[in-house]
């Protein structure tokens, strides 16, 4: 007999400080309150992902790439079920809480919508077409995650249980989200003897209840969040609680905003208000207010405002609009500057690596004897042309279709002479 597998169950295969479990295994735990409300949580294993961002320099007029950490963190498979659970458990009583306020379309992100930052840019500029004259407002709030209050966030949690105190259980999730702590995966792997190279095999965890005991815990690398703000990103709940933490503000700005004659949407710390031009001078100072109240900042260099006015039958502003990763003008709605370059660098360096790894390879055949095999184009088919499903280029020509942008797809068309281009450079370096 199959059994039916739970919304909140995700089969995870990594290595951590516990064993994968099954669904029925995890069921066992997630759904007893009181195994919930003992359970000791073990530390968020965290690594760094080094990736590269390319802008253009207006100064130096030409292209900078620009090398940024981040830092990705996951809980243990019993830890991410429990959060998964309990998840579950908030959202539906959130749900209610946006129907209930009238915040079903202002809210964005980490729903199930069944919609995209797509669908939310183009219902944005939807928003500024359909008035013919209004002032933008585009706010994102500081390091978002990292600065969540928690007595703010626990009051929050209370108010969509509708309860005056958290029960043993949710008070454990709430305490093991919020007092987490964390331990580099590279150094843990380093002081158990582990191969970082291979480190699943023969094994489906880190170490033993014991090693974890004696070992890990008197080493000095668990480091605890102490400072009373921020939950990891690392977590299935996270996203829903960064949800529930704004909820107050949500339902006042929304209001506010609704009484000005705008609109409002919040795309997690990426704001957007659409207010009549009579609002300008005074909306931003009370806003500011509501978020500083909520503990939170403003990312200043992040912050836009445009007049979008009518004249002579066509909608402008004097720059560009940028929101969700697009840019919106008035009239047409196009994909950022940086997103292009981005897709470029990556492209140079995704074709010069295929190649030489293929260099690599035929040394190889041919030290066995065997004949060299030219470049295969498939996986960069894949990777960098609207061959593939999941890429920069499909994700363009989705954008263009949802948007119904012409802009877009001109955009979007040259990128295929540059994929040839680049195939081309790498074979005249042989």
């Amino acid at each position: 007999m199959q059994t039916t597998r739970e919304p909140w169950f995700r089969r995870r295969g990594y290595l951590h400080f516990d064993r994968p479990v099954g669904q029925a295994a995890a069921l066992t735990i997630v759904s007893d309150p009181v195994r919930v409300a003992q359970r000791s949580f073990f530390p968020f294993l965290d690594f760094d992902i080094l990736s590269t961002k390319v802008k253009w320099d207006d100064d130096l007029k030409r292209l900078v790439r620009k090398r940024k950490e981040r830092k990705v963190a996951y809980a243990s498979h019993i830890d991410s079920h429990i959060y998964s659970y309990y998840c579950q458990l908030l959202s539906a009583r959130y749900e209610q809480e946006l129907t209930g306020r009238g915040l079903g379309d202002c809210v964005l992100a980490f729903r199930s919508l069944g919609k995209s930052n797509i669908h939310f840019a183009a219902e944005g500029f939807a928003e500024i077409s359909r008035r013919s004259n209004c002032f933008v407002l585009g706010l994102d709030i500081r390091g978002f995650f990292d600065t969540l209050d928690h007595k703010i966030l626990k009051s929050a949690w209370m108010s969509v249980l509708g309860v005056g105190q958290l029960s043993p259980d949710h008070y454990a999730v709430y305490k093991a989200i919020t007092r987490f702590s964390m331990v580099n995966l590279d150094s843990v792997l380093e002081l158990l003897g582990i191969s970082k190279n291979n480190p699943r095999k023969g094994r489906n965890r880190l170490c033993s209840p014991e090693d974890f005991r004696d070992k890990v815990r008197p080493s000095g690398m668990i480091r605890a969040n102490s400072t009373g703000k921020g939950i990891p990103q690392g977590s299935s709940i996270s996203a829903l609680l960064s949800n529930i933490y704004m909820l107050e503000f949500d339902c006042f700005i929304n209001e506010y905003v609704a009484g000005l004659g705008g609109k409002y949407f919040r795309y997690c710390d990426d704001m957007l208000f659409v207010l009549p031009l009579a609002a300008k001078s005074t909306c931003e100072a009370v806003i500011k207010d509501a978020i500083s109240k909520c503990q939170l900042e403003l990312q200043d260099t992040k912050t836009e405002r445009r007049d979008f006015v009518t004249r002579e039958g066509r909608l402008v502003t004097d720059k560009p609009l940028q929101y969700l990763g697009f840019l919106f003008d008035g009239e047409r709605i196009y994909l950022r500057s940086a997103s292009l370059a981005r897709y470029s660098d990556r492209l140079t360096r995704g074709v010069h690596l295929a190649k030489a790894t293929m260099r690599k390879r035929n040394r190889a055949r041919v030290a066995r004897g065997e004949d060299p095999r030219p470049l295969f184009t498939g996986n960069l088919m894949r990777r960098y042309t609207y061959f593939g499903r999941r890429n920069f280029i499909s994700y363009g020509y989705r954008a263009a279709k949802i948007m119904n942008s012409q802009s877009i797809r001109r955009q979007l068309r040259p990128l295929w002479g540059k994929f040839q281009l680049a195939l081309k450079e790498e074979r005249r370096k042989r």
